[in-house]
């Protein structure tokens, strides 16, 4: 057998650092091919999604895979997440908005999964889990974040932190960098309550024995010698944990990555665990500049970023939609890119196979194709009015149409209460309502006894949606409604304040 120092044997070689594969795009000046340009991530989009896959995670999780319904590849960058109008009331209530960091890697950008945890509290997670099933199609709104890798970088040594169901933007990393070729030194320090609860065990764990670039570092909490010698069912009866304990510190930090202050580090988890680690990180001398982090729980402020972030997407995706041919005509050939067509319902969704939902592990049937088709009435509001005869102070009459029937309302007729200067008509409560232009409707419709829900009051969750079929009002919303709601008539009645008369369909 040969030495390994043998000089007749070529030694392996690497591209110096990390680049993701649409960096170069960037710097072309010839305008790269068509195929690059569609996995650039360079703004957020508004698009519909369909769950092609369901799959059970540890730790109270299940992966959902997604396709785009345009055809078109997710180009993202590995951390980012996207913004889901979750239909948890119906498909004719207003959808429940929650963001969900991105699990799979760019790099296979036709499928993209999100990970759910499922919380025994929660709306969304415990929805999805009951009823998002194959073949279910959901409004999305992404990327969004700025807590990512870089499109280059020449060290690529970083180490990753994660608690719990923080693993998930750190497994899109992971998948990333072992896809990728290039010099790279990461570590992932992973924290679970139990050795059954940490999630994508079995892949990371072959990815680390795989790839010489990954070490993973599982740890458990303080627990008590008893609870660390619990037997783990895949590995056998009487097989012990032989991960580490403890919670993060710093004394861990420096026995498992001596060398964290030469790394960036990107963390992920509860708000409590982040800031033990924000403390840790300074004192193994590891400056801010190198720390990234993404709360997957936090305080009011934190909260209000996301919101931010959300918001500031939409409105750049509601920008690009409208303006599709002119926005693209004015990006220079290094910027080209991707982009679905356009009618004025949205984007155009490709044609294909009909989704049909089966176990995973059954055998494929040799019966022909039936395509299932599912009828969806939407009940939709009409306002009529005559421009010649109808004057600021008018309250003007609607009809609420549905499929079944026709209902003629007049708010002439209705009861009216509160002061200011404008008159707000809800047409399903039958009542007027006076508001002034400084005060938020939701709160004249509340004192006035008008059932509308709320939850944040902030514009954020979009819980209080409601249609207003005529007027005007002034929205200060924080990522709580899409643009194209907006369009149709909704708003969010909690920072909402009149600019006009309002016939309210609610």
């Amino acid at each position: 057998m040969k030495r390994i120092d043998d000089p007749m044997i070529p030694l392996a070689q690497r591209v110096r650092g990390l680049e993701m594969p649409w960096n170069r795009a960037l710097s072309s000046t010839t305008g790269p091919a068509g195929a690059a340009t569609a996995l650039g991530p360079w703004h957020p989009q508004e698009f519909s999604a369909e769950c092609v896959e369901t799959i059970p995670e540890a730790g109270d999780m299940m992966v959902f895979v997604f396709r785009r319904m345009d055809g078109a590849p997710l180009a993202f960058r590995s951390g980012q997440y996207i913004n889901i109008d979750f239909p948890v009331h119906g498909s004719d209530a207003e959808p429940v908005s929650r963001s969900y960091s991105i699990s799979s890697a760019p790099t296979e950008p036709w499928t993209f999964s999100i990970t759910i945890k499922r919380d025994p509290k929660g709306l969304v997670s415990t929805w999805a889990h009951e009823s998002l099933r194959v073949g279910a199609v959901l409004e999305m709104l992404g990327p969004v974040g700025a807590f990512h890798l870089a499109d280059y970088d020449r060290r690529a040594r970083y180490l990753l932190l994660a608690a719990g169901a923080g693993i998930t933007p750190l497994m899109s990393m992971v998948r990333t960098i072992h896809s990728l070729p290039g010099q790279a030194d990461v570590v992932l320090l992973y924290h679970g309550s139990a050795p059954d609860r940490f999630a994508f065990a079995e892949e990371l764990d072959f990815l680390a024995r795989a790839d010489f670039r990954i070490e993973v570092i599982y740890t458990l909490g303080d627990r008590a010698q008893g609870d660390r010698a619990l037997a783990d069912e895949s590995a056998g009866a009487g097989s012990v944990w032989v991960g580490k304990t403890g919670r993060l510190s710093t004394a861990l930090l420096e026995e498992v990555v001596p060398d964290a202050n030469g790394r960036q580090v990107f963390a992920c988890g509860p708000e409590g665990y982040l800031n033990t680690a924000t403390q840790c990180l300074r004192e193994v001398g590891v400056d801010d500049t190198s720390v990234f982090m993404e709360f997957f729980s936090g305080d009011r402020a934190t909260r209000r970023e996301y919101a931010e972030e959300v918001a500031l997407a939409g409105e750049i995706a509601e920008e690009i939609a409208s303006s599709t041919e002119e926005y693209y005509e004015q990006q220079p050939a290094a910027l080209e890119m991707y982009e679905p067509e356009y009618t004025a319902d949205g984007p155009v969704e490709t044609t294909g196979d009909p989704v049909e939902a089966v176990d995973a592990l059954a055998e494929v049937p040799f019966e022909p194709e039936v395509e299932v088709v599912v009828a969806d009435a939407e009940a939709v509001a009409t306002v009529e009015t005559d421009p010649g005869t109808a004057s600021a102070g008018d309250v003007m009459s609607a009809d609420v149409e549905s499929d079944d029937e026709t209902t003629v309302v007049d708010p002439a007729t209705f009861a009216t209460v509160g002061e200011g200067e404008h008159t707000m008509a809800f047409v399903r409560s039958e009542l007027n309502v006076r508001v002034a232009s400084d005060e938020f409707v939701l709160d004249a419709a509340r004192a006035a006894g008008v059932k509308i829900g709320a939850n944040c009051q902030e514009g954020m969750c979009g819980s209080c949606k409601v249609v207003k079929l005529d007027g005007d009002v002034d929205m200060n919303h924080q990522g709580g409604i899409r643009a194209r709601e907006i369009e149709a008539g909704k708003f969010l009645p909690c920072c909402s304040t009149a600019l006009s008369d309002l016939i309210i369909d609610a």
